[in-house]
Order: C-alpha cells, then sequence, then structure tokens
C-alpha cells in the first residue's frame, strides 16, 4: 500500500519549485518523478538545439514564450507535488532546499546571459560580412567607368551609412572610415591617372558624399575633393578650348569659377584663356587659318559664357583675334579656289567690321571671289592692292534692261557699280538680234555709269537686281589698251544676260 501523505511543508514546495525554474527537472528528481524530471530535461535540450549556435535574430519568438512558460508551469507543479510528500520521501532542512534552489536559478540566468554574448558575437560577424561585401561591391565597380558603376556606388554608400546610423558602436561601424578612404579612391581613380576630363563628373559626386553620410564618419574626407575638382576643371577646361563648341555656361572653366571663385586654379583661368587665344592666333599664317579661326570662335564663346568680371577682361584680345581669323580665312579660302567660301566670309568681314582699315581690300576679294564663282580665271591671283598709275581709259556701260543691273569688275583695279532700270526696255529674242539693236535706238535714253580703267586684262560680271528679275548673271574677259574709248552694253537674252565690249 502507498504511504500516506506527510504534513504540509511549505519549504519542501519552495524548493522543489525552485529546482524546477533551473530547467534541468531536479525538482521532479528530489521527488523521484523520473518520468517529469526527463520531459523537463528533454524541453531544455530542445531549446538549446533551436537557439545554437546563435544567430543574429536570437531565439524565435515562439520558443522565448514557450519555454519560460513550460518552467512556470513545471515549478506550480513541483510545488503542488512537494507540499505534501509521502513519508517515504527524503525529507530535508528548508534551509538547504532553499539555498539550493536559488543556487540552481543562476543556471537559467547565466544561460541567458552567455546566450546574450553568443547572439553580440553573431551580430558582429553579420555586420563585418556585410562591411567586407559592400568592399567588393566597390572593388568590382572600380574596374568599370564611373557613368555605368555610379548605380552600384550610390547602394554601396547607403550600406555604409546604414551600419554607421543604425550600429554606430558595432565594430563594422568602426571599420567604416577606412572603408570610405578606399571608396574615395575607387570613384576618384580618373584623377589618380590624370585623365581630368573625366574625373570631373565622379570629383563632383564626391563633393555630395558629405550630404549622406555623417562628418565625424567621413573625417578629412569631407574637404578632400575640392582641390582635385578645381584641378580637373582647370586643366580639362583648358584643354577643351577652341575644340568645343560652348554650352551657354562656359563649360568646366565656368563650373571652377562659379564652385571655387577664390581658389588658385580660378585665377588661372583668364591667363589660360589668353594663352589659348594667343597659341590659334598664331595658326592664322599657318595652313589652315579657317580652323584655327572657327577653334578661335570657340573660345570666343566659352569666353563670353564665363562668370564675371571675365568676360570683360577676356573681350578685347578674343574679338580682335575672331575678326583677324575671319580676314585671314577669307582669304585663304580665295586663294585655295574656295570663292563661293571666300565670297561670303570676305562680305561678311566687311559688313560685320566697317571700321576695320581691311574692310576695303576685304571687298575687293570678295568682288573677284564673286566673279571668279562663274569666270575662274578672275581668281587665278588676288586683285592688286595698289592702282597702277599711268592713264586711264574711259568705259562707258549702258543698260538696255528692263532690271537693274550690277556690274563686277578686276583686272588691274577692282570694283561694282549699279546701273538703274530702263523702263522702256525689254529682252531680246536671241543673241544676234541683241548684239545688233541693243543700245542703238535712236533718239532712246539709257541709263549708264562711266569707269575710267588703267590698260590691262579685266574680268566682268553682269548681275540682274531687282526684286522682280528672272534672267541670270553673265561673266566675260575684256582687255583694255592705252589711247582707246570703250563702251559695253548690258541686255537680256530669254532668261539670260547678254555682254557687249
Amino acid at each position: 500500500p502507498q504511504s500516506p501523505p506527510g504534513p504540509p511543508e511549505p519549504a519542501r514546495a519552495l524548493a522543489v519549485a525552485l529546482l524546477n525554474l533551473c530547467g534541468l527537472g531536479l525538482g521532479y528528481v528530489f521527488l523521484r518523478k523520473w518520468l517529469l524530471a526527463a520531459l523537463c530535461l528533454a524541453a531544455t535540450v530542445a531549446l538549446l538545439v533551436v537557439a545554437l549556435p546563435a544567430d543574429p535574430d536570437g531565439v524565435p519568438a515562439w520558443a522565448l514564450v514557450g519555454y519560460p512558460v513550460l518552467l512556470l508551469l513545471a515549478a506550480a507543479d513541483g510545488a503542488r507535488r512537494g507540499l505534501r510528500t509521502r513519508s517515504t520521501t527524503v525529507r530535508i532542512r528548508p534551509v538547504v532546499a532553499l539555498v539550493l534552489g536559488f543556487v540552481l536559478l543562476a543556471v537559467p540566468a547565466g544561460g541567458a546571459v552567455a546566450y546574450g554574448g553568443l547572439r553580440d558575437d553573431a551580430v558582429e560577424d553579420m555586420l563585418l560580412d556585410r562591411l567586407a561585401a559592400t568592399d567588393a561591391l566597390v572593388k568590382d565597380a572600380a574596374a568599370r567607368p564611373f557613368a555605368q558603376a555610379r548605380p552600384d556606388y550610390e547602394t554601396a554608400l547607403s550600406r555604409y551609412r546604414a551600419l554607421t546610423e543604425d550600429h554606430p558602436d558595432s565594430r563594422a561601424a568602426h571599420r567604416v572610415h577606412a572603408s570610405l578612404d578606399t571608396y574615395y579612391k575607387s570613384v576618384s581613380a580618373p584623377y589618380a591617372k590624370q585623365d581630368h576630363c573625366a574625373a570631373v563628373a565622379s570629383l563632383d559626386y564626391l563633393r555630395g558624399v558629405p550630404k549622406g553620410i555623417g562628418h565625424d564618419v567621413l573625417g578629412d574626407l569631407v574637404t578632400w575633393p575640392d582641390k582635385p575638382l578645381a584641378v580637373s576643371l582647370l586643366k580639362c577646361g583648358t584643354g577643351k578650348l577652341g575644340s568645343a563648341d560652348s554650352d551657354g555656361t562656359g563649360g568646366e572653366l565656368g563650373q571652377l569659377l562659379r564652385t571655387f571663385p577664390k581658389s588658385a586654379q580660378a585665377g588661372e583661368v583668364e591667363p589660360a584663356v589668353r594663352a589659348a587665344v594667343g597659341d590659334h592666333t598664331g595658326e592664322l599664317s599657318g595652313a589652315e587659318p579657317c580652323r584655327a579661326t572657327e577653334e578661335l570662335r570657340h573660345i570666343r564663346d566659352t569666353a563670353k559664357a564665363l562668370p564675371a568680371p571675365a568676360p570683360a577682361h577676356l573681350r578685347g584680345s578674343v574679338d580682335g583675334a575672331v575678326r583677324n581669323g575671319d580676314y585671314a580665312c577669307g582669304m585663304d579660302e580665295f586663294k585655295d579656289g574656295k570663292f563661293a567660301e571666300a565670297r561670303k566670309t570676305l562680305a561678311d568681314f566687311a559688313g560685320t567690321y566697317k571700321s576695320d582699315k581691311r574692310r576695303g581690300r576685304a571687298q575687293q576679294v570678295a568682288i573677284a571671289a564673286e566673279i571668279a564663282g562663274q569666270l575662274p580665271a578672275a581668281g587665278a591671283e588676288l586683285p592688286p592692292t595698289k592702282a597702277p598709275g599711268g592713264a586711264r581709259m574711259q568705259m562707258v556701260i549702258s543698260n538696255d534692261g528692263p532690271d537693274p543691273v550690277e556690274i563686277l569688275y578686276t583686272g588691274p583695279v577692282t570694283g561694282r557699280v549699279t546701273i538703274g532700270a530702263c523702263g522702256s526696255c525689254a529682252s531680246y529674242s536671241s543673241e544676234a538680234v541683241g548684239r545688233s539693236k541693243a543700245c542703238k535706238a535712236s533718239g532712246k535714253s539709257y541709263p549708264k555709269k562711266t569707269l575710267r580703267l588703267p590698260a590691262g586684262t579685266y574680268h566682268f560680271l553682269h548681275k540682274p537686281g531687282g526684286t522682280q528679275a528672272t534672267a541670270s548673271s553673265r561673266a566675260a574677259d575684256g582687255h583694255i589698251q592705252p589711247g582707246y574709248t570703250y563702251t559695253q552694253c548690258s541686255y537680256v537674252v530669254g532668261s539670260g544676260l547678254g555682254t557687249d565690249l
């Protein structure tokens, strides 16, 4: 038969409850409830299997809730069973039971502390792995041009920022500055290679990094890009002078003056522009003055777009160089037989620079170029710069056409005259009829102009004028000999102009 329950012993009940709270089921061992003790121990082992090895996310929530509840149930059940034990149960002194229970409570408490340490180590390892992966991303991005790699650089920067903001006391966060130093070197690699134009975008990007990450993390990296960027803007901008169209802001040189107006590099902009103007001006006397002039125009456009006061300081030298270039280009085009281009270039020069002492010469050569467009012999050589001395012969040119006519001529002298329309005149049906009847009607007054020309060979071009003119131009040669008076009649045959020297 079973032994009857003994008298209530609260100290024994408390001891059994405390022994069960240690998670090893020792309260049930004391009561010799071996199956229940085994269940408690199995629950603890299961918790260890779930919790170890330590994970940065910690123990699953169900385990964190379920295991303490199980311990509390085991403690309550142990207290109930230990309150009235059977007489066969070993008796225990209350003080010893209490001390033993409290001591064994250190087992779960110590386990929790130890697990916390293991979890912290797991978190640190995770953050270090994250830092290493970000560093690898930067290394991979460094092998590509900045424009292609920029998204990866931005991703890496956001990860560095997360490490420093979300885990500021971690070992990984303390290593971010060193990683950022490598990051800056990777992004600014074009500058280290002296590829200054490619470096501008990457260095400008680095100047914006402090907006997204703490200055205390960056340290001296905050201002590091300033000088390299100023140097790259100067080198790239001066290297492009004359070779690129203006973007309306002065390009890299304009960016330099606006971003770093007090820098030493900003002070080098105006001398660099003047030096470029001087170099290209020297090329105007070379084999390609038109190319040099076009480059001077690019420099002028860039100089005009620079922030004040640079445009005012540079205007005189740049505009003067472009003016010289326009003239040199037109003359070179004439010498190269590009008569249409020469005519336009020199006519534009004469129209733009009305006070230039070379305007008259430009007009002379433009006339010769226009004649040479139809009569290449007129462009065999440049018109003389000075009229020859000696006698001059009279040439009277009449207009027997219904429209005004402009007469261009070049030879020993070069010029042009315009003769008004003959209101009562009409076109002739053929060249033969025109030659026999033009300017010969008795009693009829024809509009006319008189030229006085030195002896020599001349090239003439008759151009129809007026808004309603439909006739085409015609060119012809003529020879002026001393002691003669000459007449010339301009008339219209069908759709062309006829000339009769």
